[in-house]
Order: C-alpha cells, then sequence, then structure tokens
C-alpha cells in the first residue's frame, strides 16, 4: 500500500531534504524514525528537495508498506520519535501509482526579508537594512511571468534535462515586519528563487534596471543574474495534486 505523508521542518540543522552521503539531511532523519516504528525498511519520496538550510511549511513525500496503517497512531509515534525541528501533520492513503514528486502539478515559495533587527527573525529571515524600492521590484517580477527558460537562475552544473519552468504568480508584499516574496510554479530549479530574489533586490536597490531582468533571463548565464540570497529566508509553502489522487488541499 502507498502512502503520502505531509510535515514541515526547520531547515537549519539540516543539509537539505534529500538523503546525502556524509550529511544530516530531513530523509535520513525521517526514513529513520519511519523504518524504527514500522520495524521495516522504509524509503521516502520526496515532492522535491530543498537545499541546506531553507524551510518547508509544507512538504510531501510517499512510502510503501505492506498492511494498512493506524495513521493517528503511528502520527503520535512519529512526531514523538523526531527531533523538535521536524513535524508530521497527516497520513493519507493513495493509488499504488501516486508519486509525490511527478504527480505535484504546482509548488508556491515565499522568501522573507526583515529591515530591522528581530532576534526572534534571525534564523527564519534576511535581514537587510537598506531602501527598497518594492514598485520596481514587483515590476520586475511581473516580467518573469513572460518567460519559461530560467537556466540564469540556476545553480551551475546541476544535472538537470530542462530549465522549463511554467511560473503562475510571482509578487512582493510589504506586511510590516516582514517583506515577503511568494511565487507559485509547476517546477523549480535548484537554487532558482533565491537566486531570483537576488536579482529582484538588486533591482529595488537601484544597481539594476527593471528591464534588466528581460535581459539577464534571456543572456541563460547564472554570472548576469543577482546572488543568491541567503537560505533561511526560504520556505516552501504549498504543494497541490490533483483531486483523482487525493484531495489532500481541499
Amino acid at each position: 500500500m502507498r502512502y503520502f505523508v505531509a510535515f514541515s521542518y526547520i531547515g537549519k540543522s539540516y543539509h537539505g531534504w534529500q538523503r546525502q552521503p556524509n550529511a544530516h539531511t530531513v530523509q535520513e532523519t525521517m526514513e529513520g524514525a519511519f523504518s524504527t516504528l514500522l520495524r521495516t525498511s522504509i524509503k521516502l519520496v520526496g515532492a522535491g528537495r530543498t537545499d541546506a538550510g531553507v524551510h518547508a511549511r509544507e512538504m510531501y513525500a510517499h512510502f510503501d508498506v505492506d498492511d494498512s496503517l493506524d495513521s493517528k497512531d503511528l502520527l503520535y509515534r512519529l512526531n514523538a520519535l523526531l527531533p523538535e525541528d521536524i513535524a508530521v501533520q497527516n497520513l493519507y492513503s493513495v493509488p499504488d501509482n501516486a508519486h509525490a514528486r511527478f504527480d505535484a502539478i504546482e509548488r508556491t515559495y515565499e522568501y522573507w526579508i526583515t529591515r530591522r533587527k528581530n532576534p526572534f527573525l534571525k534564523d527564519a529571515a534576511y535581514y537587510l537594512n537598506l531602501p527598497l524600492d518594492i514598485n520596481a521590484m514587483n515590476e520586475a517580477a511581473s516580467l518573469l511571468l513572460k518567460h519559461t527558460d530560467f537556466e540564469c537562475f540556476s545553480k551551475s552544473n546541476t544535472d538537470v534535462k530542462t530549465y522549463i519552468c511554467r511560473l503562475k504568480s510571482a509578487s512582493w508584499k510589504d506586511d510590516g515586519e516582514k517583506l515577503v516574496f511568494t511565487i507559485t510554479a509547476d517546477r523549480f530549479l535548484r537554487n532558482m528563487v533565491r537566486a531570483i530574489v537576488g536579482t529582484l533586490l538588486d533591482v529595488g536597490l537601484g544597481k539594476s534596471s527593471v528591464q534588466n531582468v528581460n535581459s539577464i533571463i534571456k543572456s541563460k548565464d547564472r554570472g548576469e543574474a543577482g546572488a543568491s540570497v541567503p537560505a533561511k529566508g526560504l520556505y516552501l509553502t504549498q504543494v497541490l495534486y490533483p483531486k483523482n489522487i487525493v484531495n489532500i488541499n481541499g
């Protein structure tokens, strides 16, 4: 039987989601807890991979077991065993061919910036105490929607087969305490959101023009885009699936 698990984590102590040799990851930690409680080797397949230090407020993975599970009991025991910076919210029984990564149709990220020193946000947002032109940053963000090839924002030397991503929305909002960038697409490249934010901040700081964003994207050159902002401000906030798989988001 196949199950989807919904969970969240603070990424500060982890070298990203995906299991890696000689690195402490969320996947490794969660697989250890599942395997211990279910007394069999459990492999989790995530909806995507987050880089070192990136957080997830909503993440999904799937796994297979031979028999049906008591979801309520397993949730309680998982949360008791997992460290405080990882929490499991729900388990869903899904069709055997449902796939946490390939069946996801939409993903949303947020990036948080604080413009005043706040000790409660020191590990949760990027502190940038400089004047920013939010209107120009939103104008530049709207230009992203006119493109689909985002090679210029991708981490170098990756093994991706395509740089095509279909963006649905991208905008900045000032909520007083934080400046939040929200972006939604069918998929994202490694380092893409942090590179986009860095590029838009260059516009907001007057280092680059709004229209230069088009030239940067057309160049397909990572060196033309802005520097990547720190990972601690980035959050995966939502993953959407078709309702015929399971009405997770309904």
